[in-house]
């Protein structure tokens, strides 16, 4: 039986793997739509968000087949759904960033093994490099929580208490924080935070410069050939 199930995953990774990385970066653009509206006090989006997060997984177990990556993404969401579900817990921002960057950077391999793995370079395999950039985002905004949790005033403007809006607010500085948009409403005080600041601003300049470009044109030059 389980070797019928990986025949399976295998001819579904062979069909729609790069098409998937597509819906993977739609999922994760809802959430970060979701996210804010969680924090305005809609929390019907909380329920829906853990539901995108449960398909972004599904996804990447197609992408993957790899039952390692599968087991830690899935004991970190269970973890994940417990300390929402039986709150106040001690540290529970520390938990609850932890099982969310193990997430991040277990679908971050997985994404990455797909887009720069053998093959012609897609349109979708660009949309995952996509993905991958804003894979970033999410990384160090568990990061900036972990810091903001640990040490006192790290951030100017953010209070690291467990509610719905710390996730909004942590989403929009890591994201302006990685654009070098900067508005300067919360401003990093810690020495730590503003390592993380520096380092997340330099990889979201080359990275679009770097990769994206070289994937981009890759892409344009197979077209050519195909056409020829």
């Amino acid at each position: 039986m389980r070797i019928g199930l990986l025949r399976e995953l295998t001819s579904l990774r062979r069909r729609y793997s790069d098409w998937l990385l597509t819906l993977l970066t739609m999922l994760l653009l809802i959430m970060f739509v979701f996210i804010p509206l969680q924090a305005a006090g809609m929390t019907f989006f909380q329920g829906f968000g853990l539901l995108v997060l449960l398909a972004i997984i599904a996804g990447a177990m197609v992408i993957s087949i790899n039952p390692k990556a599968l087991a830690v993404m899935s004991v970190a969401f269970i973890t994940n759904l417990l300390v929402i579900g039986f709150r106040p817990l001690p540290y529970d921002v520390h938990i609850v960033s932890g099982c969310w960057l193990i997430i991040t950077l277990t679908l971050s391999l997985v994404v990455g093994r797909a887009v720069f793995g053998r093959g012609r370079v897609t349109y979708h395999r660009i949309v995952g490099a996509v993905l991958l950039y804003l894979l970033i985002a999410l990384a160090f905004m568990m990061l900036f929580s972990f810091v903001g949790a640990s040490f006192d005033d790290a951030f100017r403007g953010l209070t690291f208490e467990y509610d719905s809006a710390l996730a909004s607010r942590l989403l929009y500085f890591s994201l302006i924080t990685l654009t070098s948009t900067g508005y300067g409403d919360v401003v990093p005080v810690h020495p730590l935070a503003q390592s993380l600041c520096s380092l997340e601003a330099i990889i979201g300049q080359l990275y679009p410069a770097i990769l994206l470009a070289r994937l981009v044109s890759l892409e344009s030059v197979a077209n050519q050939a195909q056409n020829r």
